[in-house]
């Protein structure tokens, strides 16, 4: 007995003494990526800027240092800012040891607007004189449509380019809901707002199905008259190619369709661009990526400009369930410092989101709202800024959007849950409930709304409704009836916002910052960007908590993940929401 406790106490003990050495090797071990991160890099002559496009574009780089490195378990465990992306092909531009960019793609993580600023980066990249290289063993149709900026487009004879057009499909949950004894009882305004759909049908609206195929068409419209400019090819030819489905066809179908110049292996590749970098070719291609070169000192300092331009950074679901989210009150506080700032002489305010909570937007509509009385204000949509995200979007001077960005979906609605069936007739769960007034226990997640819950519940989407196209009409100069006619949940492409006067012109933040600074009235300035960003430790104890536990559910999931976030969303949903009716996905 006294050997067994001896040997059990020294287990421990020594157990102990590895968890502190492991401890102790992990922290050296992160201490000394940050201290790397904080170095200044620099680069060889004749350097190639390499974009593999292997990681999740986010719209701002994050100081977290674990977000540049594949953790091994984790999908997509890389992210790099689109910001990080346009600056560092600027800098190239005038870099003279930057030759040219050779872009090696397979799918890109973003969506189709994302991909368009950094296509347009590229194309003025071009106008350097420097060459701009892309090579393929299989492109994904966003990919296809960035490789186009490309002075050549080379495919691997055995691969293929996903080129068939934009599809897109809804899950229904109904059938399933109502086998487990589920309904969900919904409030809404606006015949278009079919987030609701999801849980209530078997199928489309014909209302949705209207918007759905609209837009569609209107983002394919724009990427085909891009690819038609870059490869020579009509769109109509283009459009009978697709028909084609290119997605199960080799190289020789791209090359003769003119989809690619030319059919070669790697190795070929690798002999053009060391001829294209006077690079000996018993030697390496001298390559920097993202992650390094964001690091590279541009030959311009621009420290001791005083004005600024402040691009605060509107990104996710408005106080959903996701840390990475939009928090009212933090995107409000940040703004609100962007604006009281002196050196700040305009704001930018990007928008990617789908939108959310009525009530955060409206938080955030009135913090745009006050900066626009002190200064100019520009927004630059991405992706997705449609309902709450259009909402904060609306009191801006000018708004910018990509011509493949989906906006609009300016209605209201609210969804509670009647899962009595599923405890009481199926769990065998049952509840008594004691209540001082008449609707003490409103609302309740095991029975039916009543009459006059409904019609209150009603009430408030209406005047929630209201207020929104009041913030829109009074933005836009537009009166309460002609946004009532564009509204009603009506989600629209960038180019059909633009004639119905959602939105001014059309561009990335490139563009938007330049708006800026003609608005603002100066030449030379700094950006600073908000909402500050945290330490780099804080990040990474935020990623080593609840951050990993995300990552993990993604990594299991992978692309049925956005399948369980719209189930935690509906179930985590709190007040009325001014939302898109339902996240898009192009591929």
């Amino acid at each position: 007995m006294k050997d067994f406790l001896k040997f059990t106490l020294a287990s421990i003990v020594g157990m102990i003494i590895v968890g502190l050495l492991m401890l102790l090797i992990l922290i050296g071990v992160v201490t000394s990526i940050i201290t790397s991160g904080d170095q200044v890099a620099s680069i060889e002559s004749n350097s190639v800027l390499y974009l593999p496009f292997d990681s999740r574009i986010i719209e701002r780089g994050t100081n977290n240092p674990l977000d540049e490195i594949d953790i091994p378990g984790l999908k997509g465990s890389k992210k790099t800012g689109l910001n990080d992306i346009l600056s560092c092909i600027k800098k190239a531009k005038t870099d003279d040891k930057i030759k040219g960019i050779y872009l090696h793609p397979t799918d890109i993580s973003a969506g189709v607007a994302t991909v368009e600023e950094i296509r347009n980066a590229l194309i003025d990249f071009r106008k350097s004189g420097k060459f701009v290289y892309a090579y393929g063993e299989f492109l994904s149709q966003k990919a296809y449509y960035l490789v186009t900026a490309a002075d050549k487009v080379v495919l691997n004879p055995q691969g293929s380019i996903d080129f068939r057009g934009l599809g897109g499909e809804r899950n229904f949950y109904k059938k399933g809901l109502d086998k487990l004894g589920v309904e969900i009882q919904v409030v809404r305004h606006g015949k278009f707002k079919s987030y609701v759909e999801s849980y209530t049908r078997e199928n489309m609206s014909e209302e949705n199905r209207e918007q759905t195929r609209e837009y569609l068409k209107g983002v394919w419209d724009e990427m085909l008259r891009d690819i038609s400019e870059a490869r020579g090819v009509s769109v109509d030819e283009l459009n009978t190619t697709a028909n084609q489905v290119g997605t199960f066809r080799k190289g020789d179908f791209a090359l003769k369709n003119k989809l690619v110049d030319d059919l070669k292996y790697f190795d070929q590749v690798l002999d053009d661009l060391k001829e294209l970098t006077g690079t000996n070719p018993k030697k390496d291609l001298k390559t920097v990526e993202i992650a390094r070169y964001k690091k590279v000192p541009a030959t311009q300092s621009k420290s001791l400009i005083r004005n600024k331009i402040a691009v605060v950074y509107a990104t996710g679901e408005i106080d959903g369930f996701d840390d990475d989210g939009i928090k009212s009150d933090e995107l409000s506080k940040a703004i609100r410092a962007a604006r009281r700032d002196s050196t700040v002489k305009a704001i930018v305010l990007r928008i990617n989101s789908p939108g959310g909570s009525a009530y955060g937007a409206e938080v955030i509509w009135r913090e745009v709202k006050l900066a626009t009385e002190a200064k100019p204000v520009v927004v630059s949509m991405s992706d997705v800024a449609a309902s709450g995200g259009y909402y904060i979007a609306a009191a801006a001077d000018t708004i910018i959007a990509d011509r493949t960005t989906i906006t609009g979906s300016i209605g209201i609605f609210g969804m509670i849950p009647n899962a009595g069936e599923l405890l009481n007739d199926k769990l065998g769960i049952t509840q008594d409930v004691v209540t001082t007034n008449d609707h003490s226990d409103m609302p309740s997640l095991t029975r039916k709304m009543t009459p006059f819950e409904q019609d209150l519940m009603q009430n408030m989407v209406e005047e929630g409704y209201d207020t929104f196209i009041s913030r829109v009409a009074d933005g836009r100069k537009m009166t309460k009836a002609e946004v009532d006619e564009i509204g009603q949940g009506h989600v629209w492409a960038s180019v059909k916002a633009k004639e119905i006067g959602l939105v001014d012109l059309y561009g990335g933040i490139t563009e938007a910052v330049e708006l800026a600074k003609k608005m603002a009235g100066i030449e030379d300035c700094r950006i600073s960007e908000y909402p500050k960003q945290k330490d780099p430790f804080e990040e990474l104890v935020k990623q080593l908590t609840g951050s990993v536990k995300m990552k993990f559910i993604k990594s299991e999931l992978g692309e049925n993940y956005h399948y369980y976030e719209m189930l935690k969303n509906a179930m985590n949903t709190k007040g009325i929401l001014a939302r898109m009716p339902y996240d898009i996905l192009i591929n």
